[in-house]
């Protein structure tokens, strides 16, 4: 059994592991980090960047699929397009393995030591890794706890068959020709309407009154309106049941029995972290629910113990984990670090994107009074170029001094306007900052300053 000493142990390579032993790595501390799978966790392997690759794909295959029925209003028509998706999930895996090379390479010039293998403690300083040749035991003098979270299994549902997880989804052959999507939050939706751009018939069964329900009604509407022109059934207040045959059966809204007929059953509902199989019994850890319990640095209420990302509860967002895995790093360095979670911006990849950043106006007016600038892409030169019209740009700011409290927004490609979103709301931003900053015409970002010259009561272009 072969035994090594190290400063720093991270459990997990995921994107909050390996971003806290790069940074470690860079600052001298001597690091040992440990993954059971391959570098890059969920988000790199089986989550956002295939996912996105799969979304592409779709979004390109449906462009040429509409140019080729003829509607087109740029005047383009083509033969009708053929998927071949075997070639589509061998491209997305030509991408993933690319990253995933690239964040060992990465360690590896950070000169962190990677132990492939899964980690049990032992002690609050002392884990053993099972790895392909034997047993090897680390002891650290600091511990960081990365172990990420994993999808929901429904127990009247569970993996295997017909019933496949989003791990499945962006691995499949061929497209389904009925693909039922359990679970109408940002998983289920992205893919589900990837999947019906590729041809599929996709019906979308939700529990709750609504889809996308993190989300506030204004915002997901234009969503709402493009699932409709998709073709795709959504289904809320419907609860699923079981699988009858090549059928999923549900409980409507009203009660009553339906039978969705499905060759693929996505089940998205939700993901919970990974806090079993890895010695948790052995430490002790205060818990917050079935999240382990940390501060506002990332501590555990164990000395030396500190746990980042997924395990520790939401918001489960890559760029979340990442940040808290350099502060704990810099912390470790004995670098004076905080962390300030008042911009976490989220976005949901669906067919228009959705962009949130801080407070929404309902969490903004509990805090006082406040003033609303939206601004529409319908009135937007670049929105209209790119037939992108649906949707806005929406700033939430105090009413007295003006402080941007939450930005929001929905349309085609806002995913690209959240580091603005981020970065005014993290350099503490007033309306009249946004307002005075001059914006490229013709973009989309204009939506931005549009937006913020609205609330101040003079939007010019609307």
């Amino acid at each position: 059994m072969k035994e090594i000493s190290c400063k720093l142990l991270v459990i997990g390579a995921g994107p909050g592991g390996y971003v806290c032993a790069i940074r470690a790595g860079q600052l001298g501390i001597d690091t040992v980090i440990v993954e059971a799978g391959k570098p890059g966790g969920t988000c790199l392997n089986v989550g956002c960047i295939p996912s996105k690759a799969m979304i592409h794909a779709a979004e390109e295959f449906e462009k040429v699929a509409h140019m080729a029925g003829g509607s087109s209003p740029l005047g383009i028509s083509v033969a009708a397009p053929v998927l071949d998706l075997g070639k589509t999930v061998a491209w997305k895996d030509g991408i993933v393995s690319r990253l995933t090379g690239g964040v060992a390479g990465l360690l590896k010039k950070a000169k962190v030591k990677t132990v492939y293998g899964w980690a049990t403690f032992r002690d609050g300083k002392t884990v053993a890794v099972e790895t392909e040749t034997g047993t090897q035991i680390i002891r650290a003098e600091t511990v960081v706890i990365a172990t990420g979270s994993a999808t929901v299994e429904l127990p009247f549902l569970p993996f295997g068959g017909p019933v496949i997880s989003s791990t499945e989804a962006l691995a499949l052959g061929e497209v389904p020709k009925k693909l039922a999507v359990v679970g109408g939050g940002y998983i289920g939706l992205e893919l589900g309407m990837a999947f019906a751009k590729m041809g599929a018939a996709v019906t979308v069964v939700e529990a709750l009154p609504r889809v996308l329900a993190q989300y506030d009604a204004e915002l997901t509407r234009p969503v709402v309106k493009r699932l409709a022109q998709l073709g795709v059934e959504v289904m809320t207040g419907a609860k699923a049941k079981e699988i009858k045959g090549d059928a999923l059966l549900v409980e409507t809204a009203d009660g009553k029995s339906a039978r969705i007929a499905a060759d693929k059953i996505l089940v998205t509902a939700g993901r919970k972290p990974v806090t079993e199989g890895w010695g948790l019994d052995q430490i002790d850890l205060d818990m917050a629910g079935k999240f382990i319990k940390i501060d506002d640095q990332c501590r555990t209420s164990m000395r030396g113990i500190y746990a980042i990302g997924d395990v520790t509860g939401e918001p489960m967002l890559a760029h979340r984990a990442m940040a808290q895995g350099e502060m704990v790093a810099e912390m470790v360095a004995g670098h004076k670090r905080s962390w300030d979670k008042r911009s976490i911006p989220a976005v949901c990849f669906t067919d228009p994107e959705l962009v949130t950043a801080g407070l929404t106006p309902e969490e903004a007016k509990a805090l006082g009074e406040i003033k609303i600038g939206q601004f529409p892409f319908a009135a937007n030169g670049r929105a209209m170029t790119k037939l992108g019209e649906d949707g806005f740009v929406r700033v939430v700011a105090r009413a007295d001094n003006h402080l941007v409290l939450g930005i929001q927004a929905v349309g085609q490609g806002v995913s690209e306007l959240a580091a603005a979103f981020g970065l005014a709301l993290e350099m503490g931003a007033r309306l009249e900052d946004i307002a005075g900053t001059i914006h490229a015409h013709p973009t989309q970002g204009e939506g931005f300053q549009e937006a913020a010259l609205k609330a101040l009561g003079h939007a010019l272009h609307v």
